[in-house]
């Protein structure tokens, strides 16, 4: 066992000759003697000056097994979630590939979902490569597209995009492929999700000559091994498990609340009243609850703000400015809007819904207790919702505590606590002598004790500290454990009694199609059509499809069950800004 990751790096060869690497992602104490820092990792001198500047003293697990394969040249496929460093995995070998200053062709290009993601991992190459003079250009959408010509016509040896603007690139002439050497995609099962896959392999079958290929996904659904098989040449399999969930729960306090719908929003508001957190991520389903929520806890005093696929790129712009420099505390998102999302201020990650896929639960709360830091994963659970729990259980391995929504008087003695704290830091303050004329003016009028409550009063009031008198009905009881011992726990470890039944959403069925007025000619593509349902339901990514677009309209599959559903949202909403007839398709 090396001194920061206890690694089972038996190779395993497959029937294509693949070698397969599996990584607990795990950490020990440090051994003074063992040779584990990036310096053993053959990377350049400009590369481990950056890295110390930085403060990176050791690899992570994903970083120490992927590295030396991408620095010899090989295909890769790693599965490694949200926080454990994967970025950095293969930007490093990317950036050894630069010879000198000169930026004629791109040496590399890296495919990300999301705007968001393209800006952080193009940050991350600007950090690394700094001493190297490495020119990174990000390209996505919602940006004036002259801006990306310009910086791309002044040369760069690292290209960051999203597919669909990468592809305009290519046709426009301004992206040339010829000096590619490294292709990265970044997420890659969340770009299947969106619809970009036809773009994924247009992308990969323009490039005119051999190159590595490498894909990073957080889950391996059959497409990402098919595009493997497709694309890649005996690819190393790189698997990080995170104690995945152990390790990373180690550092995440994971709870439940049970919660009918409708007393939702006030369960939240009376949670992260006792939480106080630095900073919180709610995710919701769907972009009109991101809206509802938002206002919501805006009037109960926080300073939130929205993010999500309605908006436009100027208001994701400000939200995101207003969450780095803590001006927002709060933000309440949809899955696709945070994708890619990494702010070191979060505190909170909040699950206002379970998310009806576990691996989503896993990927929300890697934004919190990363680098040794606590985090902490609530999640607001209807009754009807156990058996999502229970699957999130069986894949983490951990159980998640079930707790009892905060009663009035659970919140009147956290606040209460809040003002003892903030006052006891206050008489620590060396200029409190600055405000005896006050306390002199008033003590002719009372003693200093009666001077004292009056003044704590005041302060409890201004802090926002104002108690709403109805408490929210306890139902935790009926979220009962499976008679194997498994399920959710409530608080005390005790089996409970006459819970519900799973949701009947949470069993496979038929899929049922509808019909949308809108395709090619309105410019809509595949992702449009994901993006907007999973934005307005709680569909997720692979639940959607078979998709079918012709000039003038669209087919989707959807479960039977949702049809429905997805047919009343996207009534509501726009696609491409164009508002679409929607229908149940018969054949």
């Amino acid at each position: 066992m090396r001194d920061t990751v206890e690694a089972h790096s038996d190779s395993v060869q497959s029937d294509d000759t693949e070698t397969e690497v599996t990584v607990a992602d795990t950490q020990a104490e440090a051994s003074p003697a063992a040779e584990n820092g990036f310096a053993s990792l053959g990377l350049r001198p400009e590369l481990l000056k950056a890295l110390d500047e930085l403060g990176y003293e050791e690899p992570t697990p994903i970083q120490r097994e992927t590295i030396p394969y991408l620095m010899a040249g090989k295909d890769l496929l790693g599965q490694a979630a949200t926080g454990t460093g994967k970025t950095a995995a293969f930007a490093l070998p990317a950036l050894q590939l630069i010879d000198g200053r000169a930026a004629n062709k791109a040496v590399a290009l890296v495919l990300v979902p999301t705007r968001e993601l393209a800006m952080q991992v193009s940050e991350a190459f600007f950090r690394y490569g700094k001493d190297l003079g490495a020119k990174c250009v990000p390209v996505y959408g919602g940006q004036p597209i002259f801006r990306q010509l310009q910086a791309l016509d002044r040369g760069v040896h690292i290209v960051v995009g999203t597919p669909g603007r990468i592809i305009d690139h290519i046709g426009r002439g301004s992206l040339n492929l010829d000096g590619i050497k490294m292709v990265v995609l970044d997420e890659a099962d969340e770009m299947l999700d969106m619809g970009f896959a036809d773009d994924i392999e247009s992308i990969l079958e323009g490039i005119p000559h051999a190159h590595q290929t490498v894909l990073f996904s957080a889950t391996m659904p059959p497409r990402i091994n098919s595009i493997a098989k497709r694309y890649q040449t005996d690819p190393v399999r790189i698997n990080v498990v995170r104690g995945d969930t152990k390790a990373s729960a180690g550092k995440v306090r994971q709870s439940a609340y049970v919660v009918q719908r409708n007393h939702k929003p006030a369960a939240l508001g009376r949670i992260l009243d006792i939480e106080s957190p630095g900073g919180a991520l709610v995710f919701c389903r769907t972009r009109h609850e991101v809206d509802q929520l938002t206002e919501t806890m805006n009037a109960r005093g926080y300073r939130a703000e929205a993010l999500h696929g309605g908006m436009d790129q100027a208001q994701r712009d400000r939200v995101m400015s207003r969450l780095r420099d803590g001006t927002a505390e709060l933000l309440v998102a949809t899955d696709v809007a945070a994708r890619g999302l990494d702010v070191d201020t979060l505190t909170h990650v909040v699950n206002y819904d379970v998310p009806s896929a576990p691996e989503s639960y896993v990927h929300r709360i890697g934004r919190v207790g990363r680098a040794g830091r606590e985090g902490v994963a609530i999640t607001l659970a209807e009754p009807r919702e156990q058996r999502l729990l229970q699957n999130i259980e069986r894949l983490t391995k951990q159980a998640i505590t079930i707790v009892k929504v905060p009663s009035v008087a659970d919140l009147r003695a956290a606040q209460l606590e809040q003002t003892v704290a903030a006052i006891r830091e206050s008489m620590a303050a060396d200029d409190l002598d600055d405000f005896y004329p006050v306390l002199n003016a008033l003590s002719g009028e009372a003693n200093p004790q009666r001077i004292a409550l009056a003044a704590i009063r005041l302060y409890h009031e201004m802090a926002g500290n104002i108690v709403d008198e109805q408490d929210i009905p306890d139902i935790s009881h009926r979220m009962e454990r499976r008679p194997d011992g498994g399920g959710p726990v409530r608080a005390g470890g005790k089996p409970q009694r006459g819970g519900e039944r799973g949701h009947a959403s949470d069993k496979g069925g038929a899929t049922g199609f509808v019909h949308i007025s809108l395709g090619r000619n309105a410019g809509i593509r595949p992702g449009d059509l994901v993006g907007a349902i999973a934005n307005e339901t709680d569909l997720v990514g692979r639940e959607i499809g078979p998709i079918k677009i012709t000039e003038k309209f669209a087919i989707v599959g959807v479960p039977d069950r949702s049809v429905d559903k997805v047919i009343a949202a996207l009534k509501q909403t726009t696609i491409k800004g164009k508002k679409p007839t929607v229908r149940r398709y018969t054949d």
